[in-house]
C-alpha cells in the first residue's frame, strides 16, 4: 500500500513547499539521521501514546535527541498513565507500521481521535523533517506549515513545555 502519495498530493493541494530526500529504509533515528546528513532542518521523533486504558492516543512531536519524560507529559494531558501505544494501535489508528510514525500518518486516522502535541523547544525552529509514511523517504519543510497542515486536515495542535 503505498501511503506517501497522499502525503505528496496533500501538501500540494495546500500549496505547501516540502524536499524529498530518498534512501534506503532507515529502521533507527541515527540511521535515519546519517541519510540526511548536512541538510537544514531539526531532526524529530515522533511517538505514539495512549493512556492506560487504550481510551485516548497521543501524537507527540519533539527533537529526536530529547528524552521523553513520561511522567510530566502525563501531567501535561491529564492521564493516570501514559505509554507507548502497541504496533497493533498504531496500524489500526493510523495504517503505519513502528519506525514509520509522523504527522503524516493522522491522513489515515479515520475517526480523528488521535491528540496532537508538539514541544515547544522546537517550534522556533524554521524547518524539520519527518518520515512521510515510508522510511524510505524524509521530508523537510517549514514549521508554520507543517502546523497548517496539521490544522488543515482538522486536528489541533497543542504547544507544550517538555
Amino acid at each position: 500500500m503505498d501511503l506517501y502519495t497522499p502525503v505528496e498530493e496533500k501538501l500540494k493541494e495546500l500549496d505547501i513547499a516540502f524536499q524529498i530526500v530518498e534512501h534506503e529504509p532507515a529502521l533507527t533515528t541515527e540511521q535515519a539521521d546519517s541519510f540526511i546528513e548536512g541538510i537544514e532542518g531539526v531532526r524529530t521523533k515522533t511517538m505514539f501514546l495512549t493512556n492506560k486504558k487504550k481510551t485516548q492516543y497521543y501524537l507527540l512531536i519533539m527533537d529526536d535527541q530529547k528524552m521523553l519524560d513520561m511522567d510530566a507529559f502525563r501531567e501535561i494531558v491529564g492521564a493516570n498513565r501514559i505509554r507507548m501505544a502497541s504496533s497493533d494501535s498504531l496500524y489500526e489508528k493510523m495504517l503505519l507500521p513502528p519506525g514509520v510514525v509522523s504527522p503524516f500518518g493522522l491522513l489515515n486516522n479515520k475517526e480523528h481521535d488521535i491528540l496532537v502535541y508538539i514541544d515547544s523547544e522546537i517550534v522556533p525552529e524554521k524547518r524539520m523533517s519527518f518520515h512521510p509514511n515510508t522510511n524510505e523517504k524524509t521530508i523537510f519543510l517549514d514549521t508554520p506549515d507543517l502546523l497548517n497542515y496539521i490544522e488543515s486536515i482538522g486536528y489541533q495542535v497543542t504547544v507544550v513545555d517538555l
